[in-house]
């Protein structure tokens, strides 16, 4: 059973899809582990730390995936990356798969089986391999850290000889796991926080990390969450009344920081230009979903933006990134344990139960075709025999 560990193929991805602990447990399930050279470099994992591990390495991805079986990375791969794979062999990354049909298709038509990770259903069993909640617990983390190196001032109150500093006032948008670790996050640095959601089950988070919730708490506002826990996109009235709650609060902050995403679609906006504008030189916003557009007016991708009025506006991409040895360290144990459910340990050996709900939640495409429901898929496909 070979597995092969790519090398992210952008610059802007420094993590990697195997640790050295996972690779010596993929050894130890009946793996023979090909990892393209470099690949742990940007996580501060060399070629030799996998080699001691029972690693083998590969020229690049081509030579690493060539005949492998199963395919790890942390971003879907390119197709050129998996030309020599064994046919039916299975590939498991954070696939990205909205608005990215075409790129689904191209992998498809290599034979392999893409499970996307970030599909997966958030239940009991599951909560090890839960992809989205590892990596934005760190995006949480890393965004209260950008804000306060961002930030010229302290967080914590503090009384002097020379005067009295007062602590720093957070406002969290968006009380997920990325927001209420930014709560905990700015709690333990002093500041003074208060945080927002639209799910119900919110309020008490993020009152029990030590923040203030607020919100418009009317009956929308009471069925505002999916079964699966995420959060559902509000009417455009519920949403009016929440951008005027919020408008008077956010002037008052020194730091915000916007965490909103739903599944599937762009990023809601909720911090507008006249927000913006109403808060202090010197303020701080940082944005965690500016890669699906941005929850503030005015963010920019990639960059650091400075208003007329001095307000920063953060938008770093890819955060857990530039936590890039722990959200490795985090994300190959949600890989391993994904992995570990579709082997046979006594035939060291795959052994997909393609009816497991982890796999029809998961699974893009199979045997040339994509398969998911919500891209185009059939239901019914899912389920077909594995190419030979």
């Amino acid at each position: 059973m070979r597995i092969a560990v790519l090398k992210e193929g952008s610059a802007q991805e420094p993590r990697v899809s195997a640790s050295v602990e996972t690779v010596k447990r993929l050894v130890g399930l009946g793996g023979e582990v090909l990892v393209a050279s470099g690949a742990g470099l940007g996580s501060g994992i060399s070629d030799a730390d996998y080699q001691g591990a029972g690693a083998s390495i590969a020229a690049d991805n081509a030579a690493a995936s060539s005949g492998a079986q199963i395919v790890l990375g942390v971003r879907r791969p390119a197709a050129a990356d998996l030309a020599g794979i064994a046919p039916g062999a299975l590939v498991i990354a954070i696939a990205d798969p909205h608005g990215n049909e075409a790129a689904l298709a191209e992998v498809a038509a290599t034979g392999a089986s893409l499970f996307a990770m970030e599909l997966m259903p958030r239940i009991t069993r599951a909560q090890v391999m839960d992809v989205l909640s590892s990596q934005a617990n760190l995006a949480g983390y890393r965004a209260v850290v950008d804000a306060a190196a961002e930030f010229g001032r302290a967080f914590p109150m503090m009384m002097t000889a020379a005067g009295t500093v007062p602590a720093a006032r957070v406002f969290v948008m968006g009380a997920g796991v990325a927001g209420l670790q930014a709560v905990a996050t700015a709690r333990r640095l002093g500041a003074v926080v208060s945080a927002t959601d639209v799910r119900p089950a919110a309020k008490e988070q993020v009152e029990s990390l030590g923040g203030k919730f607020i919100a418009v708490e009317d009956e929308e506002f009471k069925q505002a969450e999916t079964a699966g826990g995420y959060a559902k996109q509000m009417s455009a009235e519920y949403q009016a009344k929440q951008a005027a709650l919020v408008a008077s609060h956010i002037a008052k902050q020194d730091i915000v920081i916007t965490t909103a995403l739903i599944p599937g679609r762009p990023a809601p906006k909720l911090v507008s230009a006249e927000m913006v504008a109403s808060m202090k030189a010197g303020s701080v916003l940082v944005d965690l979903a500016v890669e699906r557009g941005g929850n503030v007016a005015g963010a920019v991708a990639g960059e650091v933006v400075t208003t007329a009025n001095g307000v920063k506006i953060v938008g770093f991409l890819n955060v857990p990134g530039r936590l890039a040895a722990t959200a490795s360290q985090l994300y190959a144990k949600n890989l391993y344990a994904f992995v570990e459910t579709l082997v046979d340990k006594n035939a060291k050996a795959l052994a997909v139960k393609w009816d497991d709900e982890l796999v029809k939640a998961t699974l893009l495409t199979k045997s040339g075709a994509i398969v998911h429901p919500g891209f185009g898929g059939k239901v019914e496909d899912a389920g077909a025999p594995a190419a030979a």
